[in-house]
Parts: structure tokens; sequence; C-alpha cells
């Protein structure tokens, strides 16, 4: 599975360029007018959402008073920027917000996530996303329709990824999850068998947060994902971002209060949630309801 060396880049490129904006005290307002450029385009750079051209970055840094020095440095981080990740070959099957997601998954060495809902995309079978794809996308001709399914399973050879080293994968599911039915009982009781065999592996832990356990400390914010990447043997280590995404768009935070926050959401679930041993048995036993509802 390729891995898109580009979306850590992309991001730390726009970091560096929205702080020398900061610092030169012009508006994103005022710097795309004296560009010639639209605040969205700005913004696209700023976020990571783009690659970007050496000479854009040239024409930021100039405006914003960079050093030489400081300025042919990004130039150099812009080049890093170019590479495309497996995912850009399926077009307009992937949201440009979600193909930002992508590549920072590739690229995480830890992935922890909350799931309120539905089981998670990397643990789906093909019968639950399918199902997934029609709900949301009744009147999708059937070939688009496909090529999200195609997207969404291939992601899933992450977590068998043998170079670099797979991610380690922490899943919170609220009990409610394994008991929202598919149409077929069958087939939800065949993703939960494959759930459980998605927690035998080494770098997999899934836990249960039981309906009767209570409210979690903010319980408001929904599903979330927090990715944490490799600290060491790195130049400029990528901090961690908690992810959240809709059928709209997609929310990445990153500041250090906004981590905090759902760090404190993440240690009041593993304090509620079954041990993983027992959410095993829970899986289990569910998993024959459905069976013998068949």
């Amino acid at each position: 599975m390729d891995v898109d060396e580009s979306t850590v880049p992309r991001r730390q490129l726009g970091r560096y360029l929205r702080e020398l904006r900061d610092d030169a005290h012009i508006t994103a307002t005022a710097a795309a007018k004296a560009l010639e450029w639209s605040v969205p385009r700005i913004w696209r750079y700023e976020t990571g959402q783009v690659p970007m051209h050496p000479n854009d970055v040239e024409a930021m840094c100039r405006l914003y008073g960079a050093t030489p020095e400081r300025t042919e440095t990004l130039r150099g981080l812009a080049r890093e920027t170019k590479s495309r990740g497996w995912w850009h070959s399926y077009g307009e099957a992937v949201d440009d917000w979600f193909k930002l997601y992508i590549g920072l998954e590739a690229a995480a060495v830890k992935l922890r996530k909350y799931e309120a809902n539905v089981i998670p995309g990397l643990l789906q079978t093909v019968e639950y996303v399918r199902e997934i794809m029609a709900t949301d996308h009744p009147t999708m001709a059937d070939p688009d329709r496909q090529a999200k399914t195609d997207v969404r399973i291939r992601r899933q050879g992450l977590l068998a990824r043998a170079v670099p080293p797979a991610p380690n994968l922490d899943v919170m599911l609220s009990e409610a999850v394994l008991r929202r039915p598919l149409r077929s009982p069958a087939a939800m009781g065949r993703q939960l068998d494959y759930l459980v065999a998605a927690g035998q592996r080494h770098n997999v832990n899934i836990r249960v947060v039981p309906l009767a356990s209570g409210i979690q400390r903010w319980a408001t914010t929904g599903s979330f994902t927090i990715m944490d990447f490799a600290t060491e043997n790195v130049r400029e280590p990528e901090p961690s971002t908690v992810y959240m995404d809709g059928p709209c768009g997609a929310v990445y935070l990153e500041k250090p209060y906004e981590i905090a926050t759902y760090e404190e959401a993440w240690r009041s679930l593993t304090e509620l949630a079954l041990d993983p041993g027992e959410s095993q048995e829970l899986i289990i036993a569910t998993a024959k309801e459905f069976h013998s509802a068949y």
C-alpha cells in the first residue's frame, strides 16, 4: 500500500506560512488582495489541502517579509508536497477534504477512534460498506458508488502494511453500534464476526462502551479520531490531530487546548469501557443474536 509522503509536508508548510502571515500582522483577506488570489486559495495552502508550487511560496514569503534563508527552506518543503497517494487515482470518488484525512491516516503511527453510530471504516465488511453507501447516496450511479466502496476497502490495507509499519488502532465503540442492524441480520452477524477477528490483530485494540455505563465526558462531541504521529528521528514532528467529519466536510483540530479536551474525552471513555476481553465476549454474543435471527 502506497503512503502519501506529501500530506505531512503540506500541513507543515501551511503552518509555517500561517505563522509568517500572523507575525507580519497581515490578514488572509489582505494577503489574498496583495497576491491577487482568492481567500479560499490562501486557506487551502495554510491548511495543507493542496500541494504548493515553490514560486507561490516565494511570493507569500516576500509579502510576509521572510528572510532569504527561510524562504529557500520553505521552497524546498514545497517541492516535497507534489507526490500523490493511491487515492488520487479515484478522482471524484474521494472528496478533497477526505484526501487530506487519508494521507494523515497513512502517516500516523497511532489512531484512536471513538464511534457512536457505525463500525469504523477501517473495520467494515464489504456488505456493511455497501449498505452505508446505498443509504448515504441513494441516487448515485452504481459505478460511482462502487468506486467509493473500493476506496474504503482499499484503505483497510493500512492495518496490514509492512513498510512502514502499520499503525496501532485503538477503537472505542458505543454498544449501540453493535446493536444497530443492517437490513440483513446475517450480514450484520458477519460484520460482528469480522470485528472479533480484527480485534485479534497485534495492532488492533477494540473496546465497547456499554449503554448502561452512563454519559462520558464531552459526550456532545460525537464520533472522533485522534491521530498521533512519529516524534523520533523526524525533522519536524507533526502534532497530534483530532479529526471529525460529516456529509459536508471535515474539521481538523491541532491546537494544544483542543487536543487536551479530546484527550480528556478519550480518558473518560477508557474509564467506562469494558476491557478488551469483555468487549470481545459482548461482540461475540451480539453476533450470535443476529445469526440466530437469520
